[in-house]
């Protein structure tokens, strides 16, 4: 039995570091006073209290599993290097915008990290504390970023340390580095080990700072002592608080923390996320790292101990990149990735994707809940997963008092819902699901009279406002029953989620099973076309903001539908996901004052794509691009003029590559490497500006 017997710890750890750290974000900054006046303990979600959503983005969770796809994209390297993982953040990294708190030079250890990098200065050496020095190199982020890498490596301590050895040190050095490793062995360990001094111990040898060990030694001490955590607390403050550490969240009060809230938690996983999250200092990054060690450690019964933290999450998170399309995400397709990696990191046989929603582990319902823009009178629906009860997989949903007039509806988000979105990191992202894709699934119905099911999507309107479009409705005979929806055309409108309604003409109770539900490739037909500028003080609409941009500017225009405007080179706008492949892109392009510009497809990320470009004035020419490396694939002179536009197609079809403009060929080309086999599209442009005018995807 290989790594799948770990997957469900897994799955646990992940739901630990999304509960913890959304238990400490809403009082992530307060002051220790502010907290215990306020609230006393952060025992339970909170963010109401605040007037802030439950689900939010934030660096703890887009670092984590973000700069966790460097094993993936590198193809899962035994010895991943720190320069591979630096490479990962400057594909991933929107400048000002994604992942990190943008504190500036000097200030905030990640956004001085990125700037290194982007000068050119590789990692190692871009985190360092000879460059940076030793306040800026030693703060939380390592720490805060490593679990997804630990939990590749499931009883392997030396792995899980070197990974999160590589993965650190693009940004952070010495203790800091250190401590995040201490913590990924005793992740790794923890997949086998419960005890908590057994895994202290187990983490030990991979200390080498004497500081690091005297403060392991100071925590165990204290906590041995007072089974207060306030008076704990109070020990540490004067000896390792923020009042001694330099700098804006450094590593040593932060990690005694950590340790101090696992130690006086014990195997309560309720208490210690609690501790962790009311104790000030770095909330949610603290208790991010002990719900996730103590999810593995625990498992899933650890976190039914106290409160349910799982149902209000139902495994939503955001993952905000450059690659929009994965943005919107869940706890079960980033433990199935997790799973990958450490298959592939063991010898083993990596694991195929299954579909997008498969409701793998107990209590999954990925995003699943009764919808919040239905209109039943009374609570009709109940979520929950088949395997709470027997053992298959499925989301379960259960219906009461179904009856004429009286529909149950649940869906899950696919894109961001702007009536409850946060302000506080900026969550940009591209749908996951396009008008003409077909969506598949297996519904189990459990009964001889069944209700009737049809499918349905909510989308912003021109005037954004919510859309909703429905399929036909099916009859479901007891069994599984295959289904299948094509999604009607929304007028390039972003669609922000997929629903299924049950609907019966006479009272129904009972329930059916959602075994499965999947889509796949590039939409037949998604067009964007004719959407203007309306109003010079309203440059994000809706539809734009399906879009991710890492140009300097990007608006609607009067007479075009895009702006696009970057200063130096690769100014990069996308939309699409990673199950894009074989497709066509189009659009009718102007270039202004620029060096280059055009179409990209098969992205993943902002500085790995297929572009197809002109360029001086003079030339047409497709690139493969990838980090640093760009490669011409294909070049002919090509004459053409500003202010005119030309209608250019981007092909891609296996490793086949074409170009045509005014609807002539005028390029073909292959890449038997095969560098970019999936991914979004959209526009690229390099020192200027090129105007748009409509987009258009067709899967080949």
């Amino acid at each position: 039995m290989g790594i799948e017997r770990y997957a469900a710890q897994m799955y646990a750890g992940v739901l630990g570091k999304m509960i913890g750290v959304y238990l400490g974000r809403p009082v992530e900054g307060w002051s220790y006073e502010k907290i215990q006046e306020v609230f006393g303990e952060v025992d339970y979600y909170v963010h109401d209290r605040i007037g802030a959503p439950l689900v939010v983005a934030d660096d703890d969770l887009s670092g984590t599993f973000g700069f966790f796809r460097a094993l993936e994209d590198n193809g899962y390297p035994a010895d991943l290097t720190p320069q591979q993982v630096g490479q990962t953040w400057l594909n991933y990294i929107i400048e000002d915008k994604t992942i990190l708190w943008w504190g500036g030079l000097g200030r905030s250890t990640e956004h001085t990290a990125y700037l290194r990098l982007k000068d050119g200065v590789p990692a190692p050496r871009s985190g360092s504390i000879e460059l940076n020095g030793p306040t800026i190199a030693q703060q939380i982020g390592a720490q805060i970023f490593m679990d997804a890498f630990a939990m590749t490596s499931p009883g392997d301590p030396d792995r899980a340390v070197a990974l999160v050895r590589a993965a650190a040190s693009v940004s952070h050095d010495g203790i800091a580095v250190e401590a995040a490793c201490f913590l990924a062995a005793m992740e790794a360990l923890a997949f086998d080990v419960r005890p908590l001094d057994d895994l202290i111990e187990g983490a030990l040898p991979y200390v080498t700072s004497a500081t690091l060990k005297k403060l392991i030694d100071d925590v165990r001490m204290i906590c041995a002592q007072e089974s207060d955590w306030r008076a704990v607390r109070a020990w540490l403050d004067p000896r390792y608080g923020y009042g001694v550490c330099p700098g804006p969240c450094h590593i040593i009060p932060n990690h005694a923390m950590v340790l101090s809230a696992l130690l006086l938690g014990g195997d309560d996983f309720q208490c210690s996320v609690t501790i962790g999250a009311s104790a000030a200092w770095d909330t949610d990054c603290n208790a991010g790292n002990v719900g996730c060690l103590n999810g593995i450690r625990l498992g899933l019964e650890g976190l039914r101990g106290g409160a349910d933290f799982r149902a209000p999450v139902a495994d939503l998170l955001y993952v905000v990149t450059a690659d929009g399309g994965s943005c919107v995400t869940d706890a079960v397709q980033q433990t199935n990735g997790i799973a990958r990696a450490a298959a592939a990191l063991n010898g083993e046989p990596v694991p195929e994707r299954g579909p997008r929603y498969s409701f793998d582990y107990p209590g999954s319902t990925q995003g699943f809940v009764p919808c919040p823009y239905g209109s039943a009178p009374y609570p009709v629906a109940r979520v929950g997963n088949l395997n709470e009860t027997s053992d298959e997989n499925g989301l379960v949903v259960a219906y009461h008092a179904l009856a004429q007039g009286v529909t149950c509806q649940v869906s899950t988000p696919t894109f961001l819902d702007f009536s409850v979105l946060a302000n506080n990191f900026a969550t940009i992202a591209s749908p996951t699901l396009y008008a003409t894709q077909t969506v598949r699934a297996h519904v189990k119905a459990f009964a001889d009279v069944n209700p009737r099911l049809r499918f349905y999507v909510l989308y912003y309107d021109s005037d954004n406002e919510v859309g909703r479009m429905a399929g036909d409705l099916f009859d479901l005979a007891r069994g599984v029953n295959a289904l299948e929806w094509t999604v009607p055309d929304t007028g390039g409108m972003p669609i922000f989620r997929l629903g299924i309604e049950l609907v019966a003409d006479r009272r129904l109770d009972g329930r059916i099973g959602l075994l499965d539900l999947d889509w796949d490739g590039a939409p037949a037909a998604f067009a964007q076309q004719g959407m203007l500028m309306t109003s010079i003080w309203n440059l994000a609409p809706y539809w734009l903001q399906a879009w991710v941009s890492s140009a300097r500017q990007f608006a609607p225009d009067f007479t075009y539908t895009y702006c696009i405007s970057h200063t130096v080179d690769n100014g990069v706008v996308t939309l699409g996901t990673q199950d894009w492949a074989d497709y066509s892109v189009e659009s009718g392009i102007a270039f202004s004052l620029h060096e280059a510009g055009g179409l990209v497809l098969r992205s993943k990320g902002h500085r790995r794509y297929y572009a197809a470009l002109l360029s001086g004035g003079t030339t047409a020419s497709i690139i493969a691009r990838r980090d640093d490396v760009v490669e011409t694939l294909a070049s002919v002179p090509f004459p053409y003029e500003m202010d005119r536009v030309y209608a250019l197609r981007f092909d891609a079809q296996g490793d086949a590559l074409a170009l045509s403009i005014d609807g002539a060929r005028v390029l073909e080309t292959r890449d038997p490497e095969g560098r970019h086999a999936h991914g979004g599209a959209g526009f690229v442009v390099e020192r200027g500006t090129i105007l748009a005018d409509g987009f258009r995807v067709a899967a080949l």
